[in-house]
C-alpha cells in the first residue's frame, strides 16, 4: 500500500515543544518534516541517535533548515512545497535586549507569515501561552476563549506572545492561508529549559521551602506530549476547514487542575528534595519582590530576562489560573494523551542528572570536613557544637546555661560573680585534690598537672592572633584618623552603633540569645549549607544592587567627595 505522504515545516523544530511535535509527526509515518531551527545545523543528542528522527534522516524522510526568522528568505527556503507549517519558537534564543526579542518574536511572526502566503501554505498553527490573557494580579478561575487580552501583562515576554498570537489569528484566511493559535499553560516534560530547572535551582538554595502566601491556589499545568497532540488535533481540524477553527484559538492543559504548592511538591520529593512547608505572608513576599523588581529595574534599565524571573514565579505562587479545554475538545478533538502523574513520573526521570546526591546539603571538603566543621577547627568546639556526642553537647549546654544564669541572673555584680565562681572552683579542685584514690572500692583518678598547662605551640599561636589583631585595629585607626575613606567609617561606626545599643540596653538578651544560636545555628548550617549558602547570595546580591543606587542617585558634590583620591603625604 502507498502511502501518500505529506510535506510539514516545524519552525522552533528543536527547541522543547518542538522536539515532542517533530518525534510525533515521524511517528505516524505519513509526513515529511522539515525542521527549521536557529542553529547552523542540527546535532542529535545521545538519545535520539536510535530513534525516529535519525532513521527519518537517513530515508530522507525529514530535512534540516538554518533558520532565522528575521530573514525571510531563509524562511521561504525552509517552508517551500510545504502544505502545513507549526510555528512552535522556543524562547531560549532570545536575548537580554528587548529589541532583539521583538524583532524575534513579533517580527519573527510577521515573516513567517509572508512567507506562508508567498509560498501557498494552506495552514499556519501558532503555539502561544495562555498567560497573554493573564496578568498576573487577578484569578483566572476556569477561564475560556471569551478572555480578553491582558490589559497590563505579568512581564514582556507574554506581551510579544500577544502581539505575534494577533497577527496569525489576524491573517486567517488571506491568500488561501487558514491560521489558528494554541494557548497551552504552564508547559512541563523531559527537556524543560524553564519550570523544571529553575524549581530545582531554588530548591538547591533554600528558596523552595518556602510557600507563599496560603498554598492554596490552584494552576493548570500541560505536559509537553499533550501539547504536540493538540498541534496535530489543530491541523486535522483545520485541514476540514472548520469555520468554528480557523482564526480561533484554544485553551491547551491536562485536564487536571492542581495546587501549584503541591506541584512543585511533587517534582522535588521525586528529586529527593524537601517538600516546601514553611509559609509566608503574601502581602510581605509581595512587597520584597517589587522591592527587587524596582532596584532590578533601576541598576539594569531596558534590559530583559528572559528566564523565569522571582518575580514571575511569585505570581504564579499566589494566583489562581486554570482554564477550560471545552472548546478544544469541541472543535478540535482534543485530550490528553498523558496524565499528569505520568508526567511528572516521566520528567523527574528524564532530569535524574538533578536529583540530590545525599539526603543533606553538606559539602565535604578534599580532606574530609564539612565547610563548618573546618570552621570551628575541627576539634572538641566541632564535636560539641554539631552534636556528634548528644550527651556531651547537652551537658556543655546546661553548664553554659547555669553560668549565663550565675552572672546575669543572681542579683550580683558581674566581678562579684566571677570572684564567687573562682572561690568555688578553687575549694572543688583543693576538695577533689586531698581525696583518697580509693573509696569503699571506687577509685578515684587523679587530674594530671599536664591538664592546666597551656603547650608553646596553642601559647604561639594565641599571641600571633593577638597581635594580629592588634595590628589590624591599628590599622583601622590610622586610617580612621585621616578622614579620607568614608567607607571604612561607615564599615566602623555603623557596627559600633548598634553594638552601643545592643550593650546598653539588650546586653543580657543578646547574651542568652548568642548562647542558644551557638548551640543550634551550626548544626542547622551543616544540614542546610547549600540552601542558606544560596538565600545570603541573593540576599548579598540585592543588597549590592540597592547600594550601588543609593551611590548612583547620590548628589555630585556628594560623590565626587566620597571617590576622592587619597593624596600623598
Amino acid at each position: 500500500m502507498v502511502i501518500d505522504l505529506r510535506t510539514c515545516a516545524v519552525i522552533g523544530g528543536r527547541g522543547f515543544i518542538g522536539r515532542s511535535l517533530v518525534q510525533r509527526l515521524l511517528k505516524l509515518g505519513d509526513w515529511i518534516v522539515r525542521i527549521a531551527d536557529s542553529d547552523e545545523s542540527l546535532k542529535l543528542d545521545h538519545s535520539e541517535e536510535n530513534s525516529p528522527l535519525s532513521e527519518a534522516l537517513s530515508a530522507n524522510r525529514a530535512s534540516y533548515f538554518h533558520v532565522d526568522v528575521r530573514n525571510k528568505s531563509q524562511l521561504i527556503k525552509a517552508i517551500g512545497g510545504s502544505s502545513v507549517v507549526f510555528y512552535v519558537e522556543t524562547t531560549t534564543s532570545l536575548t537580554d535586549d528587548f529589541y532583539d526579542c521583538y524583532t524575534l518574536i513579533v517580527k519573527g511572526a510577521k515573516n513567517v507569515i509572508n512567507a506562508c502566503r508567498e509560498c501557498k501554505v494552506k495552514q499556519l498553527i501558532y503555539n502561544s501561552t495562555a498567560d497573554v490573557v493573564f496578568d498576573g494580579l487577578h484569578d483566572i478561575h476556569n477561564g475560556d476563549e471569551s478572555l480578553l487580552y491582558a490589559w497590563k501583562f505579568k512581564d514582556m515576554l507574554s506581551d510579544l506572545k500577544a502581539q505575534a498570537e494577533a497577527l496569525v489569528l489576524f491573517a486567517n484566511d488571506v491568500d488561501g492561508l487558514l491560521t489558528c493559535a494554541l494557548r497551552p499553560s504552564n508547559v512541563f516534560g523531559p527537556g524543560d529549559t524553564e519550570i523544571i530547572p529553575f524549581v530545582v535551582n531554588q530548591a538547591k538554595s533554600g528558596w523552595a521551602k518556602l510557600i507563599i502566601g496560603s498554598g492554596e491556589n490552584i494552576s493548570d499545568f500541560t505536559y509537553v506530549e499533550n501539547v504536540a497532540h493538540a498541534l496535530m488535533c489543530a491541523e486535522k481540524a483545520l485541514g476540514s476547514r472548520m469555520v468554528s477553527v480557523s482564526g480561533k484559538a484554544f485553551f491547551i492543559t491536562n485536564l487536571e487542575p492542581v495546587k501549584f504548592s503541591e506541584f512543585v511538591s511533587l517534582i522535588l520529593e521525586d528529586l529527593g528534595y524537601q517538600r516546601p512547608m514553611v509559609k509566608l505572608p503574601a502581602r510581605l513576599v509581595k512587597c520584597v519582590v517589587s522591592l527587587v523588581k524596582w532596584v532590578h529595574t533601576k541598576t539594569a534599565s531596558g534590559k530583559l530576562n528572559h528566564s523565569i524571573p522571582l518575580h514571575n514565579v511569585v505570581k504564579l505562587a499566589l494566583c489562581t489560573s486554570t482554564f477550560s479545554c471545552s472548546a478544544a475538545k469541541k472543535h478540535i478533538g482534543y485530550s490528553p494523551v498523558v496524565s499528569l502523574e505520568e508526567g511528572v513520573t516521566l520528567t523527574v526521570e528524564s532530569f535524574s542528572h538533578l536529583a540530590r546526591e545525599s539526603s543533606f546539603g553538606r559539602r565535604i571538603i578534599s580532606d574530609g570536613h564539612t565547610k563548618v566543621d573546618k570552621l570551628l577547627g575541627s576539634g572538641i568546639v566541632a564535636d560539641i557544637l554539631l552534636w556528634r556526642d548528644e550527651k556531651t553537647t547537652f551537658a556543655c549546654f546546661l553548664a553554659v546555661a547555669l553560668l549565663y544564669h550565675w552572672f546575669f541572673f543572681s542579683g550580683r555584680t558581674f566581678i562579684s560573680s566571677a570572684a564567687k565562681l573562682l572561690l568555688l572552683v578553687t575549694g572543688a579542685l583543693t576538695g577533689y585534690g586531698i581525696l583518697p584514690s580509693n573509696i569503699f572500692g571506687f577509685s578515684i583518678p587523679r587530674i594530671s598537672a599536664s591538664s592546666f598547662e597551656i603547650s608553646e605551640v596553642d601559647m604561639t599561636n594565641s599571641t600571633r592572633t593577638i597581635v594580629h589583631m592588634w595590628n589590624r585595629g591599628a590599622h583601622v585607626i590610622k586610617a580612621l584618623a585621616q578622614g579620607e575613606d568614608w567607607n571604612l567609617f561607615f564599615q566602623v561606626a555603623v557596627p559600633l552603633y548598634f553594638l552601643e545599643l545592643i550593650v546598653s540596653r539588650y546586653l543580657t538578651a543578646a547574651i542568652g540569645v548568642g548562647v542558644v544560636l551557638a548551640f543550634s545555628m551550626f548544626f542547622v548550617y551543616q544540614q542546610y549549607e547549600e540552601e542558606i549558602d544560596g538565600i545570603a547570595k541573593v540576599l548579598m546580591i540585592t543588597t549590592k544592587e540597592a547600594m550601588g543606587l543609593v551611590m548612583n542617585n547620590l548628589p555630585a558634590p556628594l560623590t565626587s567627595f566620597l571617590h576622592k583620591p587619597k593624596e600623598d603625604e
